[in-house]
C-alpha cells in the first residue's frame, strides 16, 4: 500500500476505505462476535503509541507487544502461551487486522461455526477459506477434498495442501474448480494443540517459550521478553507450522472477504462498477476511466486519457501504476531498501 502505508504508520492505520482506519473496522467488526475480554492484539513495540490512540478503549492487558518483529509464528505462539497458561482449555482464532468485510452477521455466523469445529476437533488446525471471485495471483490458495462436517449451513471440508501465490495462468484454472479456495490467513487452534505442535515442528522456538513462561503476567514477564524475544527465529505460521501438519479443516466463508495488500483491493471495495473512477482528494479528469485517484497531498492531481490505472499520491512521492499490476508496488518497495531511500519508507 505504499506510498501511503510507512513503517512508522503502516496500512492498518490508515484510513483507506473512510473515516475509520482498517485496524478500527476490524476491532469494531469482531465486537460483534466476541466479548471485548476475550479480544488481544498482537503488535510490535514501535506501533503501540499509534494503536492505542485508534483504539483507546482496549483492555491494556489484551496487548501483546513484541520488542523485535519475529513474523507470524512467534507473535502467535506468545499469544497461545499466554492464553493456555490463564486457560487450558482455552482455544484461539487468528484475524488479520487490514482485512475488509462487509457481511457482518455471516461473519458472526462463521465465527460460531468455527468455535464448534475446533471444540470437535480439538487435535486439528482450522482454516479459513474464501472462493475466488477473480485469478488472484497474490493470494496463497487451499486445495480442499471431501466434506467431513457441517455446523448450521457452514460445511467442514478436508484440506488437502496449500498452494503457494500461483501465476496467471494456473489463478485461471483455480477459478474454474470448486476446490481451490483462498487463504485468507485466518486460522483456528486449540492453545494446547498449537503448543504441541511447535513442541513438535519447532522446538528450537517453543524451547524460548518455555523460557518465557515462568514470567507470564509477572512483573519480570517486559525485562525477560526483551531479553528473550530478539532471539526467537524469524519465521511465518505457514512455514513453521501449517506446512508441517496434516490435520487440518477448512471453512469456506459465509461472507464476501477482501485482505487490503493492494491499491486494486481498494478501488474494488469503494467502486461501484468496474468503470467508475474512485477519487479521493484534489483531482481533475478528462477521458479518466476505471481508475483509483488516492491524493493525499494538497497538490491537484490531472489525469487525461487514461484507463485502468491506480495514482496515489502524498507530500513526498507519487505512485503511478496500472491497476493489472498493483501486486508490483512491493518492487518498487524492494528497489528502495536497495538503494537506502529510507525516507521515504
Amino acid at each position: 500500500m505504499w506510498p501511503a502505508s510507512r513503517k512508522s504508520k503502516p496500512k492498518q492505520s490508515q484510513n483507506l476505505l473512510g473515516k475509520q482506519t482498517l485496524l478500527q473496522r476490524t476491532y469494531k467488526r469482531v465486537l460483534k462476535s466476541f466479548k471485548k475480554k476475550d479480544i488481544y492484539l498482537t503488535l510490535g513495540q514501535a506501533h503501540l503509541p499509534e494503536v492505542k490512540k485508534e483504539l483507546p478503549g482496549f483492555p491494556k492487558k489484551n496487548f501483546s507487544v513484541e520488542p523485535a518483529l519475529r513474523d507470524t509464528a512467534p507473535a502467535i505462539g506468545l499469544m497461545a502461551l499466554r492464553l493456555y497458561k490463564q486457560d487450558p482449555d482455552s482455544s484461539m482464532i487468528i484475524l488479520s487486522s487490514d482485512h475488509y468485510i462487509k457481511d457482518e452477521k455471516a461473519f458472526n455466523r462463521t465465527m460460531k461455526a468455527a468455535e464448534k469445529a475446533i471444540r470437535k476437533y480439538p487435535n486439528y488446525t482450522g482454516v479459513l477459506g474464501v472462493n475466488p471471485t477473480y485469478p488472484e495471483t497474490g493470494y496463497g490458495y487451499i486445495k480442499i477434498g471431501k466434506q467431513v462436517d457441517k455446523f448450521g449451513k457452514i460445511p467442514v471440508f478436508q484440506v488437502k495442501k496449500f498452494v503457494e501465490k500461483p501465476d496467471l495462468k494456473t489463478a485461471q484454472g483455480y477459478l474454474k474448480k470448486w476446490n481451490y479456495l483462498w487463504n485468507s490467513g485466518n486460522f483456528i487452534w486449540r492453545t494446547k494443540h498449537l503448543l504441541d505442535l511447535f513442541k513438535k515442528h519447532q522446538p528450537a522456538i517453543y524451547k524460548k517459550f518455555k523460557q518465557l513462561e515462568p514470567h507470564i503476567d509477572k512483573a519480570s514477564w517486559p525485562a525477560q521478553l526483551k531479553k528473550i524475544n530478539p532471539t526467537i527465529k524469524k519465521i511465518s505460521i505457514d512455514y513453521a507450522i501449517l506446512e508441517k501438519t496434516d490435520k487440518i479443516f477448512c471453512l469456506p466463508a459465509q461472507f464476501d472477504w477482501t485482505d487490503v495488500g493492494h491499491w486494486r483491493s481498494v478501488k474494488e471495495i469503494l467502486s461501484e462498477t468496474a468503470e467508475q473512477n474512485v477519487v479521493l482528494g484534489k483531482h481533475l479528469g478528462v477521458d479518466t476511466n476505471n481508475s483509483l485517484i488516492y491524493n493525499l497531498s494538497n497538490k491537484l492531481v490531472t489525469t487525461a486519457g487514461i484507463d485502468n490505472m491506480v495514482i496515489v499520491a502524498t507530500d513526498d512521492a507519487i505512485l503511478v501504476v496500472s491497476k493489472d499490476k498493483a501486486q508490483e508496488v512491493k518492487k518498487i518497495v524492494k528497489e528502495l531498501k536497495k538503494k537506502k531511500l529510507d525516507k521515504y519508507l
